[in-house]
């Protein structure tokens, strides 16, 4: 039986898969902050801290390609390129050694960020929701299916804008691995099919104005290009 709603309910995020016409079909998305230990010290934050968790709305992400709107209150809006989980499977208190067998896909992604507002937020000791969150926060390249590019635990992750090179380094310098990231996430929340989690990002975080064009990558996942515009 259909449901009345009072209006029509919206659209289903979702990505390209690569290799296919099907789209993956996003759930959520969560985030984990400090966990390369270069990008935590430019952040100010003591040596090798245990990575943290937070959340984006599903609906902020958008395919590679796309012309992001600089977003209302910030002057200080942050790039932060990483290496994202696309998960088939979920569960709770999964175990390390089971953990990649919940995994469908990886990509490239940008966690875009309200840097102001996140340290103010900081500052007070307020949440940092809506500096993370705000809308088309999180371009996100097409799913790459594990059958096509493995399970990637090295390689080179890069970011520059407008063909200078801002971020670098190499996802084998991620303090926690995918397995512990999906192990330990699993102990605060159910994770489920269409579950995105973006693993960190690695130090030159650093400032987007309207005009820059955006490219980055992840060696054997992908390349993500997107262009900042005029809100």
């Amino acid at each position: 039986m259909s449901q009345d709603y009072a209006f029509p309910p919206p659209a289903t995020p979702a990505l390209p898969i690569a290799g296919s016409d099907q789209l993956f079909p996003v759930r959520r998305i969560y985030c984990v902050g400090r966990n390369y230990l270069e990008h935590a010290r430019e952040m100010g934050l003591g040596e090798r801290a245990p990575p943290f968790f937070f959340a984006k709305p599903a609906d902020a992400v958008v395919p590679a390609g796309t012309a992001i709107p600089y977003p209302p209150r910030t002057d200080s809006l942050h790039h932060e390129i990483e290496l994202v989980v696309g998960l088939r499977r979920g569960g709770r208190e999964v175990e390390i050694d089971h953990a990649l067998e919940l995994v469908f896909g990886y990509a490239v992604g940008n966690d875009l960020t309200r840097r102001d507002l996140q340290t103010a937020a900081r500052e007070k000791g307020h949440p940092w929701d809506l500096s993370k969150g705000c809308d088309q926060s999180a371009p996100v390249t097409a799913i790459v299916p594990v059958a096509q590019c493995g399970h990637p635990t090295a390689g080179r992750i890069w970011l520059e804008v407008n063909e200078v090179p801002r971020q670098h380094g190499d996802i084998a310098d991620m303090i926690w691995s995918v397995p512990e990231i999906i192990a330990e996430l699993s102990t605060y929340v159910a994770l489920a099919p269409g579950d995105l989690i973006f693993t960190g990002t690695p130090a030159g975080v650093g400032e987007l104005r309207p005009g820059d064009r955006v490219l980055g990558g992840v060696e054997g996942v992908g390349i993500l290009e997107h262009t900042i515009v005029a809100g």
